[in-house]
């Protein structure tokens, strides 16, 4: 006898427009915002960037398909464009073109930074999930190795063997990408 094999939907068909872009937005919000302020310097400008993105990201939701790409490049350009008004605004007008050829080459600096970071970010998502966990118990919690072990399950040794060939591989893809 055959059975009956039912297909289920993507969760992407399954769920409404407002709880989808409510998952993205409680995904995304804090790691936006850190980035914001790791590049303005102040908490309340890069509050102000990340809403207004998201604000946008809302009112075309249904435009864009790739929502978190969409909102790092957005809040770039968003951090990009203060800075290069707070530039403009602090001077005056002789110290604008004197400036002008550092202002360019600081701005280079910023986008390549910006680049630097989303390869880094790219290259993190597309590891495993144990691997990530690893990487975030180590560098984002800040836990000794004998912490992550009792954590996960492996061994003391393995965990610094696994976080070490990690770090390899991905120093290996950023050197062949030219990101030392």
């Amino acid at each position: 006898m055959l059975k009956r094999i039912v297909r289920s939907r993507p969760k992407s068909e399954t769920r409404s427009p407002r709880g989808a872009f409510r998952e993205v937005f409680e995904a995304e919000e804090a790691s936006l915002l850190r980035f914001a302020i790791s590049m303005v310097r102040q908490r309340e400008v890069a509050e102000e960037i990340v809403q207004d993105v998201f604000l946008k990201l809302h009112l075309k939701w249904e435009e864009v398909e790739q929502p978190r790409a969409w909102l790092y490049r957005s809040v770039r350009n968003g951090i990009l464009n203060h800075l290069r008004d707070e530039r403009v605004f602090s001077r005056d007008p002789s110290e604008i073109e004197s400036g002008l050829a550092e202002t360019e080459c600081m701005e280079q600096d910023q986008l390549t930074r910006l680049e630097a970071i989303q390869v880094v970010r790219g290259l993190l998502d597309s590891l495993p999930e144990d691997d990530r966990k690893l990487l975030h118990l180590k560098y984002f919690q800040g836990m000794r190795y004998r912490e992550i072990s009792e954590q996960t399950g492996l061994s003391v040794g393995n965990v610094g063997y696994r976080l070490h060939h990690l770090l390899h591989r991905l120093a290996k893809k950023l050197h062949s990408l030219r990101m030392d």
